[in-house]
């Protein structure tokens, strides 16, 4: 047996404003999804979806959820939402592709002209190799979600988005999995951590207006995602005027 001589141990601490830091972000990603107060919220789609631009035939309510039929054209709310929260629930066919689109002030240029929250079925042989920030909830092509969330196709998923400003964030299944400043991503070809960003999404995201259309992806590859109970409201609403 090998004698060890006696060791004087030192605890070290990390410095202060290393802690301060750490719980920063542990808070951070530890917050519950904000909730939408009653009677501050209203639904984002009509039921005769007469406040949505669609093309006609493709997208429609059943059974309390909206969803397209077999194409991969999308649904746009004809207003323009700033500083809100949306709300909603998504279920996803078995290798699904879908997202919902923010900051979009040209639905028919919307590919130059929006960020993506994906929607994806992570899980599916067909995704399995994407890159990081292609996955469920990460703003699609510029960053990844930090963790898994999104539960099996066939299972309803619950999502919140924030948006203020530039500030993006989303909670899916109840854990914060995004947190981003679109004011960072200053070119339209790297993202801030070095990945490339895809071609077909060549503008800088600090462009984007603070405001804009939402819309919601089609059935991708002919693979529909089904939504329901989609909510929105302001971040900061005004108090009723007294008469």
């Amino acid at each position: 047996m090998v004698k060890m001589k006696p060791q004087s141990w030192k605890v070290l601490l990390p410095a202060p404003c290393f802690i301060a830091a750490l719980l920063f972000a542990t808070l951070a990603f530890a917050a519950e999804p904000p909730k939408i107060a009653p009677g501050t919220g209203h639904d984002l789609f009509a039921l005769d979806l007469s406040d949505a631009d669609y093309p006609a035939g493709i997208w429609s309510w059943s059974n309390g959820e909206l969803s397209s039929h077999d194409q991969d054209e999308a649904i746009w709310t004809k207003g323009e939402y700033e500083n809100f929260l949306l709300d909603f629930e998504f279920r996803l066919e078995p290798a699904a592709n879908s997202g919902v689109f923010l900051y979009t002030t040209n639905p028919a240029d919307w590919m130059k002209n929006h960020v993506e929250i994906q929607l994806l079925d992570d899980a599916a042989p067909k995704w399995t190799n994407v890159p990081p920030n292609w996955k469920c909830a990460g703003l699609f092509g510029h960053a990844s979600p930090t963790n898994a969330a999104v539960r099996p196709p066939g299972e309803w998923n619950h999502m919140t988005i924030r948006n203020e400003g530039p500030q993006v964030t989303v909670w899916l299944n109840g854990e914060q999995v995004l947190a981003v400043n679109l004011k960072n991503w200053t070119s339209g070809k790297t993202n801030p951590d070095g990945t490339a960003i895809p071609e077909w999404l060549p503008r800088p995201l600090a462009e984007l207006p603070g405001k804009g259309r939402i819309g919601f992806q089609g059935a991708h590859g002919g693979i529909p995602t089904h939504f329901r109970h989609l909510i929105i409201a302001p971040l900061n609403p005004q108090p009723p005027k007294s008469s």
